[in-house]
């Protein structure tokens, strides 16, 4: 389709045009995370679901301390607030003096521009959930099951809906509609209306945790 090609070719140029533009910031982002606190610049994060379904490995800047995932994991307090707030914890104790800093301007995001290009992700789309998430919360909520369904229809986006309008603020049900209509959408024009939206959205900080 006329949409599926547009896409393509402005995720390949966007990306390009976002790692060259701000390569001065990921060299400064790579220096602090080094100099902030024990560990590797990139985070090792679980693998994500992509396009129908398929797994795929995510690219971040690490902005927690290192092996995150097994504290995570071996504190049952710490598990047990970041499932029942939605798979994010408040004022979480293993993100870093330097990791609070680009989590909250999304800095930490600009290394997935490397996942656009390989075709892993679009510069626009849904959320790039974990597995375990989808199928614990369309659990809690069952009514979300066709939404999750039209969502790996499509690939996941840098930016998207709800990124530009609450980001953690909103529930994993509300969340998942505004994916699947996001998809069923499918507008080259709202992708420009939403990286346009993205710009103040980033700026504020509003919903990052």
């Amino acid at each position: 389709m006329i949409y599926e090609f547009l896409k393509r070719i402005t995720d390949i140029l966007g990306s390009l045009f976002g790692l060259i533009v701000f390569s001065p910031l990921i060299l400064l982002i790579s220096l602090a995370i080094k100099l902030d606190s024990k560990g590797p610049v990139m985070a090792d994060t679980p693998m994500r679901a992509g396009k129908n379904g398929k797994l795929f490995k995510i690219y971040k800047f690490r902005s927690m301390v290192e092996n995150a995932h097994e504290i995570l994991e071996k504190n049952p307090k710490l598990l047990e607030e970041y499932k029942k707030n939605g798979y994010k914890i408040f004022n979480d104790p293993r993100v870093t003096r330097a990791g609070k800093f680009i989590r909250k301007y999304s800095f930490d995001e600009f290394p997935q521009f490397f996942n656009i290009l390989r075709g892993d992700m679009s510069l626009v789309g849904p959320r790039a959930y974990y597995p375990y998430e989808l199928e614990e919360q369309q659990q809690h909520y069952p009514e979300s099951k066709k939404y999750v369904k039209v969502i790996l229809s499509g690939k996941p986006g840098l930016t998207g809906v709800w990124q530009v309008t609450g980001r953690s603020e909103i529930n994993f049900d509300k969340r998942v509609k505004m994916d699947a209509d996001y998809v069923k959408r499918k507008s080259i024009f709202y992708d420009f209306w939403i990286i346009i939206k993205t710009v103040p959205a980033v700026i504020s900080g509003r919903g990052a945790v």
